[in-house]
């Protein structure tokens, strides 16, 4: 049976996570106020940051930075900025 919380990310009812699927506070905060699409939106954005400004999870200060995104993407309404992302064109098709 799924959890419902109100989401704080979504500002709407939503099916909340299973578990606490990150450590500390922080998690716990996660766990209680974002639910799983807005979890889903943050992974979709974080592995575009991993990958387009080459991370290295092994780094603590990457770790630092990808947390830092993550609060103010989940919590504070900020959009991620990638830099040297280019969004593909979308093409009209008749």
């Amino acid at each position: 049976m799924s959890r419902t919380i109100f989401c704080t990310f979504l500002q709407r009812e939503a099916d909340g996570q299973d578990f606490q699927l990150y450590p500390g506070d922080l998690g716990k905060r996660i766990y209680n106020e974002i639910s799983k699409e807005a979890w889903a939106q943050w992974q979709h954005k974080q592995t575009m940051l991993i990958n387009e400004q080459k991370l290295n999870m092994m780094n603590v200060e990457h770790r630092k930075l990808l947390e830092q995104e993550m609060i103010q993407f989940l919590f504070e309404g900020k959009d991620v900025h990638i830099e040297g992302y280019t969004p593909p064109e979308k093409t009209v098709r008749a």
